[in-house]
């Protein structure tokens, strides 16, 4: 019965939920932006405190590790580590793109019966590239998580046979490049630590747990600066 505290910071979404035997317990989730470091150690008080336990209750960490905001998983990642030093917990890395595709089925729970359909969720980067990945109704890997410049080509070998749901942050500048009879875009799909929860308890049982001391986000490709915005 472990009690896990899942931290989602890869997106412009700051969410910390805390679970047991693969329920939800608590949660707070803000989608104001990029505000992560202002909130996240606010909604593990909060969270902790609303389930009437404390931090050294805990039996693991969990925290998105990518792909996704370079600054936003460098802010999660270094609060659940800083955790997991502080309480000699361990570390839980689950896969961003896996957990949204996890909620996507959760909500839509038909889906889990429709094996012609697969899931690609999609994350906004840069330009007309995009983070992706492709699952089925079991959350088994179609395709690995990779950065896509999106062309009207793009997924034509999947698409041809099955339909694919497309979801995510990046999914809107896809839709009007992506013409296939067999595409379906669905709208307001977030990523969410509640997603998180089956996923970690899965790797808590399974004894998959990270490094702390050297474990890295999942930044799928080098940051680059922007230009200093002041003169």
């Amino acid at each position: 019965m472990p009690l896990i505290l899942n931290i989602e910071t890869a997106t412009e979404v700051c969410s910390v939920a805390l679970a047991s035997e693969g329920k939800l317990i608590s949660i707070r989730e803000s989608h104001s932006g990029f505000a992560h470091s202002e909130n996240i150690t606010v909604f593990i008080d909060e969270v902790i405190k609303e389930a009437g336990t404390s931090l050294n209750a805990l039996d693991a960490i969990s925290v998105s590790k990518g792909p996704g905001s370079y600054t936003g998983l460098r802010i999660g990642v270094s609060t659940a580590k800083g955790l997991c030093f502080a309480l000699d917990k361990p570390l839980i890395a689950v896969p961003t793109l896996q957990a949204l595709t996890l909620g996507l089925i959760n909500k839509f729970s038909i889906f889990n019966f429709q094996f012609s359909i697969i899931f690609c969720p999609i994350l906004d980067a840069r330009r007309m590239e995009v983070y992706c990945a492709v699952y089925d109704s079991e959350l088994n890997e179609v395709e690995a998580t990779s950065a896509k410049i999106i062309e009207e080509s793009s997924f034509r070998n999947l698409l041809d046979s099955n339909t694919i749901y497309f979801f995510g942050s990046g999914a809107a500048k896809c839709k009007s490049i992506i013409n296939h009879p067999n595409t379906i875009f669905i709208e307001d799909v977030f990523a969410s630590a509640s997603s998180m929860i089956s996923l970690s308890e899965k790797l808590f049982n399974e004894k998959k747990f990270e490094d702390a001391a050297y474990f890295e986000p999942f930044y799928l490709k080098d940051f680059v600066a922007g230009a200093s915005a002041k003169l």
